[in-house]
């Protein structure tokens, strides 16, 4: 494949070079940068939009500033990979996303130049202002301590703990720099140029107090502008607020400016650098996916993509004998809309991802996107259950993290029937640790009276879907993977299960298996090895992790020698709660032997789903190799099955 012409950029080995550049160098290398970054991610996939939006915003920020002295800090990051690109990272740049390669998102291990970590949204307005306090007390990190510059979106912007963060800025006072990347509001002829105006005075003039400056320039404008200046100020996200919010909060609001106009964004920039003296906030418009133009038309923007074709735009995707649990959710959740005029649907921003769309388009009446928010969307799901409706609250397993505390205090306390649909539970490939669903089994089984099942393949989804809807009794969970299912047959609308019920799947002798999700195709694969080798074990689908089937379990256990649970989950899980419960029933004491199979106790960083399983010991070899070992049986071929 051919590389792009980017002479300038050639010449970069660190933002320190981009220094020697003139302004009309860095709008050259801007463009370079943008045909870097496309081209390298037509080879790699992953989020792409995000970054061509602040292409702009990455040069002129390495250009002013002094990272990693200067700490920039990019909200979820999903954009970083210019960033990336501009800090040393260009000759790995192709290994994005991929095993031993580079995060798609920043990472404090990989590069001085990522102060800190992230890939959920809404933590950089608070991590700013902790470099920022930590410098006024005299800490050191690497490189030092110098400015603390966030740049966040105007979709994380929405999310409580961005304004939490604001308004702790405002009270300490501190010098910090929050840019806001607004890459959705569509701006009037007049307010564009009232920003390249602006841009110019803030520039030329010698103002002593940025804030005083903000404030001033509406009545030095031209009269037709001055409209358009109350309406910049009137704008932001349709709140009747704009720059007025930011100031009520302690921050001096320059804004908006064009961000793709190196012409306004270094000028601004390096008289902020030069004078600002509290929190200064700096509100600049942009384009997702911004000069290419199958990302700008594309619905996402170009949001996260596999590998695609430059010239066409056209995405290289494996082709796909199953469809996606996902896909399969929003088919049963339709059935069950369609049967029941209570059922509706909560998300947190992600109606895509979650598998919504099709509900939103069908049912808008009874489909919410709460926007990044998932604290709200749980409480908002909580009073629809109290309301007498039947929420389904759709979340990513690592998202609904977020809004734990409101998973225990609103619908667990009050005993209230929210369904939680957790989505991309397990190892999800290459989006890498903050991504993987490890924890959710954990942390939702814990809690009195929640019903917890997973799903062992897309029919099982289906069924728990149907079960989910017809439970009034409490709130009930089920999680399901990322990705294409196994490709069973699946009914027109799932069936209700019996609650805390598992099934058998093959009876054997010697060791049960006892399977909790989708592991279980590994652990069919395992038992056909095992019993090539003499020694078919039975196997279990457990369903619910709470309440365990009782009966089953304590049957597996007195019929077999030893007991052996697989989840795709960690420590505290499901074989946790079995091995209490075989405890509580003294079954140990009969010597059953009884192992755990669960996620190790480490983060896995990204490679593809079945390359991470195997570094988690959870494959269908690991299975099989943990029934031997078990059994006392030494194998001579183990490292030849390993390699």
């Amino acid at each position: 494949m051919s590389r792009p012409d980017t002479p300038l950029l050639d010449t970069v080995a660190s933002p320190a070079d981009l220094k020697q550049f003139s302004d009309v160098q860095l709008k050259t290398l801007a463009g370079e940068l943008r045909a870097e970054t496309i081209s390298a991610v037509s080879e790699t996939g992953g989020h792409l939009g995000a970054g061509l939006g602040v292409i702009e915003l990455t040069v002129a920020l390495h250009a002013i500033f002094d990272a990693p002295k200067d700490k920039i800090i990019w909200d979820v990051s999903h954009q970083s990979y210019p960033h990336k690109i501009l800090t040393g990272r260009r000759d790995r740049i192709r290994t994005l996303r991929q095993k031993d390669g580079l995060s798609g998102f920043t990472k404090r291990s990989e590069s001085p130049y990522d102060p800190f970590g992230a890939a959920h949204s809404s933590t950089s307005i608070s991590a700013a202002l902790g470099f920022a306090v930590a410098r006024d007390l005299g800490g050191a990190c690497d490189g030092g301590l110098g400015d603390a510059i966030a740049v966040i979106g105007d979709g994380a912007m929405s999310a409580g703990m961005a304004f939490e963060a604001m308004n702790n800025a405002g009270h300490l006072g501190k010098r910090l720099i929050v840019i806001l990347n607004d890459n959705e509001m569509s701006i009037a002829p007049p307010v564009g140029a009232l920003s390249s105006y602006l841009s110019r005075l803030y520039a030329g003039e010698p103002f002593q107090e940025l804030k005083a400056a903000a404030k001033g320039a509406v009545s030095l404008l031209p009269p037709p502008f001055r409209e358009g200046a109350k309406r910049a100020k009137d704008m932001l996200k349709g709140m009747t607020v704009g720059g007025t919010l930011f100031e009520a909060l302690g921050f001096s609001y320059i804004g908006p400016l064009n961000g793709h106009d190196m012409g306004q964004l270094l000028p601004v920039l390096r008289t902020v650098k030069e004078r600002a003296t509290g929190p200064i906030l700096i509100h600049i418009n942009t384009v997702k996916g911004k000069g290419y133009a199958p990302a700008e038309n594309a619905d996402d923007k170009g949001h996260a993509t596999a590998k695609f074709d430059v010239v066409s735009g056209k995405q290289v995707k494996a082709k796909s004998n199953a469809p996606s649990y996902t896909s399969v959710f929003s088919r049963a959740l339709l059935a069950e809309a369609a049967a029941d005029a209570k059922v509706c649907a909560v998300t947190a921003a992600m109606p895509d991802g979650t598998g919504l769309g099709l509900f939103a388009e069908r049912y808008p009446s009874r489909c919410f996107d709460v926007g990044i928010a998932e604290q709200h969307g749980v409480t908002f799901s909580a009073a629809l259950a109290a309301g007498g409706m039947k929420p389904f609250c759709a979340m990513y397993s690592t998202f609904l993290q977020r809004g734990y505390d409101q998973v225990v205090h609103d619908v667990a306390i009050q005993r209230l029937p929210v369904r939680f649909a957790i989505d991309r539970a397990g190892l999800v490939g290459a989006d890498g640790a903050t991504h993987a669903g490890s924890f959710d089994t954990a942390f939702l089984a814990n809690l009195p009276g929640m019903v917890v099942m997973a799903a062992a393949d897309e029919a099982e989804l289906m069924h728990m879907v149907a079960t989910a809807a017809a439970y009034d009794d409490g709130p009930i969970a089920f999680r399901y993977p990322r990705g294409e299912g196994v490709g069973v047959d699946l009914p027109d609308r799932g069936t209700a299960l019996e609650i805390g019920k598992g099934r058998m799947i093959q009876e054997g002798g010697r060791v049960a298996l006892l399977s909790f999700g989708t592991r279980l195709a590994e652990v069919e694969k395992a038992a056909e090895a095992l019993s090539a080798r003499g020694f078919t074990p039975t196997i279990a689908d457990a369903r619910f992790a709470k309440p365990l089937d009782r009966d089953l379990i304590l049957d597996l256990a007195a019929r077999h020698e030893a007991l052996i649970t697989i989840e795709e989950g960690a420590v505290g899980g499901f074989g946790s709660h079995v091995a209490q419960m075989l405890a509580e029933e003294g079954v140990f004491d009969s010597g059953l032997k009884y192992r755990s199979m669960v996620l190790p106790d480490t983060f896995i960083d990204q490679s593809s789903p079945e390359d991470m399983y195997r570094t988690a010991a959870l494959s269908a070899a690991d299975i099989e190799a943990k029934v031997l070992e078990v059994l006392g049986v030494v194998r001579l071929d183990a490292k030849a099955d390993r390699a």
